[in-house]
């Protein structure tokens, strides 16, 4: 059984293909775009696929990685699929209470990554791959872990779940305890992609979104080290990954090699913290950087037609951080554009058959591909004022 996570190899598969036969995003008239409830039916249906082809029969509430099937997979996804396809009943919940027990059958799943003896820094946290009885768990990614804290989050600030914000607070201490603090480094500080000695990285990935759940939980609970830590991820990353067009490469080595690649991903976390560093400090140069980053992404991979040479459980993540903005903004811009280009996957790549998608000319999908279909429907249908509290 390999448990060496799978993440650089998914973000490449199909993309190739892809890029050779995917179109710009066109803006659609508004009276083609979806409707609330068009959305919510959409997104339940992208759910129900999913269950209906990824679920295990062991009544582990886990999910396979990918079909078909190919040689050498494991019995379940790793962690970081397994999270987008909780975060997917999540954000059905918000509009549809009816997915209450299938969202505490995805939350109880998601403790069988749970590694109470922690990693390298003695922390609890949630491993790349089930532990026992389901598997031998797996290298523990700080990513990883903060999708799912900024998940409890979001759980506690739309329903008051007080073990989610207990489980949020948990994680964020894994998250800090990764803090770079050898000064013998290349651009020391930062936190690291993974404990796995076989990489060393410090990502945008890995300290914007812990950026972002450090100010989540200044919110709430008003205490200052989390936004003290939080303003030192954000300024570690704008230091060293921030490009002169403002967007965000990928990670930095002890070397100093910067990673140039930009993700959709890493450009809307960005988004996302700049705008909660604004709400609370009520300073307007993070609106406006949040505002900067926000076009030039916009520009880059709508205007000029790249969002399709991204996974789409990136461009997730991409467009929930800016529907953030305008939630303070007041704007529509990305909402259109994250409406457009969901119905463009929906109707180009989507087997009505099955229900599935397919972004690979194989013909295959991937759980987390499928999960992120459910969400963008399901955040399409929220009310604008849930907004406020996404990530």
């Amino acid at each position: 059984m390999s448990l060496r996570p799978s993440r650089r190899v998914m973000i490449g598969s199909g993309l190739a293909a892809l890029t050779a036969t995917a179109t710009a995003v066109t803006p659609a008239d508004a009276a083609e775009r979806p409707s609330s409830a068009k959305a919510l039916s959409r997104a339940r249906d992208a759910y129900s696929a999913l269950r209906r082809h990824f679920d295990t029969a062991d009544g582990s509430g886990l999910v396979r990685e990918q079909l078909p099937a190919v040689g050498g997979d494991n019995p379940y996804s790793y962690e970081w699929p397994f999270s987008q396809v909780h975060i997917a009943a999540l954000d059905l919940t918000a509009v549809d209470p009816e997915f209450e027990p299938e969202l505490s059958r995805r939350a109880a799943a998601q403790e069988h990554y749970w590694k109470p003896g922690g990693g390298t820094t003695g922390l609890p946290g949630y491993a790349s791959y089930p532990v026992a009885p389901f598997g031998s768990g797996g290298d523990m990614f700080y990513d990883d872990n903060e999708w799912v804290g900024l998940a409890k989050v979001q759980r506690y600030l739309q329903t008051g779940d007080g073990a989610a914000l207990a489980r949020a607070k948990e994680i964020f201490a894994l998250v800090r305890s990764g803090w770079d603090t050898d000064s013998g480094h290349a651009a020391p500080g930062g936190v690291f992609w993974t404990q796995a000695d076989w990489s060393h990285d410090r990502n945008t990935v890995s300290n914007m979104p812990g950026a972002q759940l450090a100010l989540r939980l200044h919110q709430i609970t008003g205490e200052a080290d989390h936004l003290d830590w939080a303003k030192r991820f954000h300024d570690w990353t704008n230091t060293h990954l921030q490009s002169p067009s403002g967007l965000y490469w990928d990670h930095l080595d002890l070397q100093g090699t910067v990673e140039k690649t930009f993700w959709s991903y890493n450009q809307g976390v960005p988004v996302g913290v700049a705008v909660l560093l604004y709400e609370i400090t009520r300073d307007r140069a993070y609106l406006r950087q949040a505002e900067r980053v926000a076009a030039s992404a916009y520009a880059y991979y709508v205007t000029q037609g790249r969002l399709f040479t991204q996974p789409v459980f990136f461009n997730s993540i991409f467009f929930k951080n800016l529907l953030l903005l305008e939630s303070v903004t007041g704007k529509d811009t990305y909402h259109r554009a994250m409406a457009d280009y969901v119905d463009q996957v929906w109707d180009t790549m989507r087997d009505p058959a099955t229900g599935l998608v397919h972004f690979d000319t194989a013909g295959g999908t991937q759980a987390i591909q499928q999960a992120a279909l459910a969400q963008l429907y399901a955040v399409l249908a929220w009310p604008r004022a849930k907004w406020r509290t996404l990530y």
